[in-house]
């Protein structure tokens, strides 16, 4: 675990750390934690949260008890329970995963937008129906209220697949060439689509037309005076709800948008000084927080202000992120095998099915790493110059601490033995006279037949009766 301080906000990392292999047996693994600290500050909140190769999508039910993910490779669907902390489900797929979504409660139910223009539906972790679209797609949302699903992608169609029915219906069309993006409110049914030219059109499936378009860059450009072109064909990327009227927009250029959907101009314009495109915009809905993500980092500032309260930068791209409901838990699907897990205190306590995770982020907090390692010595700067390693001050073989360094031991004896020869030596000859001691005293207990039988300080007995015998021969030597 890593820990990181940004004006009062802890951020803690509970991926990071050293792991020990599966196949170490329980006798090893106690000796490992002992001797290493990263063993010992490393936590598995979900066992087996990984994929072979990279994580390309990851979701949450409803219900907040599963997580799904999609990686490669293979490419394969990867289901978790986090009331058992562990894999419930794994099943391959015929092509890689762009988007991951759950329409029932549960599991039960998810759809999986696959490269190769294909769509499958799974039932209970098992493949119930697979179908080829017409485009390549980018982005789906489902109405539940006509049981429609809609897919947005390199065209200006919008098709919608009805569920209940099984076959595709006609589909609705945008004035933009392309679309990115789409999201449905569950409040009042709205569909609104992100289109290539910088442009959220709003539609409702109802009767099935276009009920209004919002130009995201020119607002923007207008009244906040951001760098910027038409002709730079600026997207939107992302959309995301906060309730029936806000929403977030999120452009290629690295700004996000506040709106309300009764008004034409922006509430809010926050730059992530980035210049990457924003992947995805969520609202923490009881603390007034935005989290918004690009592929590099994670931000999360306030929703009236704008004002930074953190971010988290794990340091390779990110795909996608999903945060537990009314929580500060975060999980990221990322370019790296194990799917990333933060807990940040300021967006919300632990989940109740990690109920533990603050006290034993609180414990490993408090828990200092060790100063003193077994493989290093500390010297001071004199005692470098005595054994004539100064001229190594200011290099990665020296680490500064307090008064002195900290040099790796097998450099420390190697310049030792050849700058002072003899004290080498004389230590050498007082761990010989220990060990001679040491034998001695074991051979007079063990052939001394008159030494009495002790059960403890055995050693302490045979000195006592070494020196008796010695004050005996000297008292019959006087006598004589």
């Amino acid at each position: 675990m890593e820990v990181s301080v940004n004006d009062n906000v802890k951020i803690y990392n509970l991926t990071k750390g050293d792991s020990i292999p599966e196949w170490v047996s329980s006798k090893r693994r106690r000796k490992l934690e002992k001797q290493h600290v990263g063993f010992r500050r490393s936590i598995r909140l979900i066992q087996d949260f990984e994929f072979p190769d990279v994580a390309t999508t990851i979701s949450l039910t409803p219900n907040g008890r599963y997580i799904i993910a999609a990686g490669v490779y293979k490419p394969m669907l990867r289901c978790f329970d986090v009331n058992e902390l562990s894999l419930k489900f794994e099943h391959g797929l015929d092509a890689h995963a762009l988007k991951v979504l759950p329409i029932s409660e549960d599991y039960s139910k998810t759809i999986v937008l696959e490269e190769e223009r294909f769509m499958e539906i799974y039932s209970n972790g098992y493949r119930y129906y697979r179908f080829r679209l017409p485009k390549f797609n980018r982005d789906m949302a489902f109405c539940r209220e006509a049981s429609d699903l809609f897919v947005v992608g390199a065209g200006n169609e919008i098709y919608r697949f009805n569920l209940e029915l099984g076959q595709f219906l006609s589909p609705m069309e945008s004035e933009a060439k392309e679309l990115n993006c789409c999201v449905v409110n569950d409040y009042h049914q709205l569909l609104l689509c992100g289109t290539n030219d910088g442009r959220v059109e709003a539609f409702d499936h109802r009767d099935r037309n276009r009920v209004g378009s919002l130009d995201c860059v020119l607002s923007s450009l207008v009244d906040y005076d951001l760098e910027g072109d038409r002709g730079m064909a600026q997207q939107i990327n992302s959309i995301a709800f906060k309730d029936a009227l806000t929403f977030g927009v999120g452009t290629s250029t690295g700004h996000v948008l506040l709106y309300d959907l009764r008004s034409t101009k922006p509430i809010l314009v926050k730059d992530h000084q980035m210049g990457l495109p924003i992947t995805k915009i969520d609202f923490a809905k009881d603390d007034g927080i935005v989290l918004s993500m690009d592929s590099r980092m994670l931000k999360f500032w306030e929703e009236d202000t704008g004002k930074p309260i953190g971010a988290i930068e794990p340091g390779e791209p990110l795909t996608e992120f999903v945060r537990v409901p009314d929580s500060g838990l975060l999980f990221f699907a990322a370019e790296t095998q194990q799917m990333l897990q933060y807990f940040v205190p300021s967006l919300g306590p632990a989940p109740k099915w990690c109920y533990h995770l603050e006290s034993i982020v609180e414990e490993l907090d408090t828990v200092e790493a060790p100063a003193i390692y077994d493989d290093y010595n500390f010297v001071t700067k004199d005692h470098l110059e005595e054994i004539g390693l100064d001229h190594l001050i200011g290099t990665n073989l020296l680490r500064a601490h307090m008064h002195g360094y900290f040099i790796d031991l097998r450099l420390y004896n190697r310049a030792r033995t050849l700058t002072q020869p003899q004290a080498v030596k004389s230590q050498r000859r007082k761990k010989l006279r220990e060990n001679m001691e040491k034998e001695s005293t074991a051979i007079l207990t063990s052939k001394n037949p008159n030494l009495p039988k002790v059960k403890a300080n055995k050693a302490l007995a045979a000195q006592l009766q070494a020196a008796t015998i010695t004050e005996t021969k000297d008292k019959k030597q006087q006598e004589r």
